[in-house]
């Protein structure tokens, strides 16, 4: 079982990756000081702030709050530690230039001893946050120090080009690519630039579907990837350095209005994103501050109907519901994937009436298994069998296909063979007489388990065979064995949950339930 789990993992890896995992275990690259590092004096638009996560002398991240103690202290997690080395907080609404200079300066004192710092993915968010903060205080920095942070800040770009991240590919090799742009405009640096600007360009092409999504089908990634995107365009067309900048700035200018085309299609009217895969709540910035950013940035954009990436969005007056009937995209790095083929939320007078149950952790344990298994969305499960095999944290193994049979704005229906060729499930999604009506079929005899995590705010006031009551809609049901109403708890947050409960429909064959104002 064991084997055939990694062999169906390992079969969708590129070549490119496994070469440098193995590349990466036996060339260790070292950092270097350069001296000497000269930049432009840097102009650029008004750009998103970041939450606040340092206060006094506490940081805050995924809402886990402690003193400093180490660069490399994971006593929280490894994702809270590498939080610490964004340093995200320099820019922070309230990051006075003499406490964002102690964070800079002990970080640079420090460094010789600061392993996860080192790591690309940090170094790359890092790099960014620094130049942006140079440029809020430029004329009040001196030269000396700023001198001093642009030699250890190039040695870290410098570094971070020769630990591109190809072996995991994805957003990390994206983020990298991003970092490397911003830098060379920053520095000058023409190599660097030309280097960046085709890695970023072919990043770009393979990575932000035709209707705009980027393929990790991830609505909190798409968002930070698009911020980062936009700070790319922004300093690249205020400052022109290179021969087919211009060129460079039309490229990205069509991969925004892409991103930004997504998200105004797929957000709830209140401007939220679903909770969709691997998304939170306080990570990325809101739809609403990217869409000021792009229009400060005189971007126009229009709305793209939703096609590659999956999921589809059924409207109606009180009633909205995301849903999702795509295959894995980003196949060869999956890592933040479900097992959630034929999930969906729903909201009932633009309240959360049917959610996700969300993710509260990056660590590999329990919970974050759990977080991204068939049974912990609002799908259906035979055996309690995940339909697609997630695994490691950031794992998948066999992943179900999905045919899809009907894709009208009213009526979505398609099939996936997640839990094997002899158990075909299908699910209809129809908008009949302004209620949400689900059918669920199965190709087997086998019972099975229809999942509906009901929202926190949301009261059950009764229920049997045929409904369910609630304070906000009802559920009227046919064709089902039992209902069960269970406790469970869901994370919109990182680190944070809250009690809800779970209704859980057992049937064999053919299932239909309606959600009804």
């Amino acid at each position: 079982m064991r084997k055939n789990l990694l062999i169906n993992t390992l079969k969708y890896l590129k070549f490119t990756q496994i070469f440098y995992q193995i590349k990466n275990r036996v060339i260790k690259h070292k950092y270097k000081q350069y001296e000497g590092r000269q930049n432009i004096t840097l102009k650029l638009a008004d750009v998103i702030a970041k939450n606040k996560c340092l206060d006094g002398d506490v940081f805050r991240f995924l809402n886990i709050s402690s003193k400093f103690t180490s660069w490399n202290d994971a006593s929280n997690g490894m994702l809270w530690a590498y939080n610490l080395n964004y340093m995200d907080y320099l820019l922070q609404d309230n990051m006075s230039l003499e406490d964002g200079s102690k964070c800079i300066d002990k970080f640079i004192a420090d460094l010789p001893t600061n392993k996860v710092g080192l790591d690309p993915y940090p170094i790359a968010l890092r790099g960014i946050n620094w130049i942006k903060f140079i440029v809020r205080y430029w004329e009040q920095i001196s030269d000396n120090q700023r001198e001093r942070w642009n030699n250890s800040l190039y040695s870290q770009i410098k570094l971070l080009e020769k630990k591109l991240e190809y072996h995991l590919l994805g957003n990390h090799l994206l983020e990298d690519a991003y970092s490397l742009y911003i830098s060379s405009i920053y520095f000058n640096d023409s190599k660097m630039y030309n280097k960046s600007r085709e890695l970023l360009k072919k990043e770009l092409n393979e990575q932000i579907l035709s209707d705009g999504a980027h393929y990790e089908q991830s609505p909190m990634y798409h968002c930070i990837l698009l911020d980062r995107l936009l700070d790319c365009y922004n300093i690249s067309i205020n400052n022109i350095c290179f021969d087919g900048q211009k060129e460079m700035n039309i490229f990205l200018l069509d991969k925004a209005k892409l991103m930004l085309g997504h998200l105004s299609a797929i957000i709830y009217k209140d401007e939220t994103i679903p909770l969709l895969n691997d998304s939170a709540n306080g990570i990325a910035p809101t739809p609403k501050e990217l869409f000021d950013y792009a229009t400060n940035l005189s971007i126009d954009w229009c709305k793209i109907a939703l096609g590659d990436c999956g999921y589809r969005k059924i409207d109606y007056e009180e009633l909205e519901c995301v849903l999702d009937i795509g295959d894995i995209k980003a196949s060869y790095q999956p890592g933040h994937s479900h097992a959630d083929t034929f999930n969906y939320e729903l909201r009932v007078k633009g309240v959360p009436f049917i959610v996700d149950s969300g993710i509260s952790t990056y660590n590999k344990n329990e919970r974050r298994q759990y977080e991204r298994s068939t049974m912990a969305h609002n799908t259906v499960s035979i055996d309690e069998a995940d339909s697609s095999e997630v695994w490691g944290g950031f794992r998948v193994g066999r992943r179900a296909k999905v045919e899809l049979h009907k894709d009208d704005k009213d009526c979505i229906s398609a099939t996936h063979d997640g839990f094997g060729k002899s158990k075909l499930h299908t699910r209809i999604f129809q908008l009949v007489e302004k209620m949400i009506c689900i059918t669920d079929k199965i190709s087997s005899n086998r019972e099975c388990i229809s999942v509906i995590h009901i929202s926190p705010n949301v009261e059950i006031l009764g229920f049997d065979n045929s409904i369910i009551k609630t304070n906000l809609a009802t559920i009227e049901i046919k064709g089902v064995n039992r209902v069960d109403v269970v406790s469970g708890k869901v994370s919109t947050e990182y680190n944070r949950f809250d009690d809800m409960k779970i209704v859980k429909l057992y049937f064999n064959k053919e299932l239909e339930y309606k959600v009804k104002i």
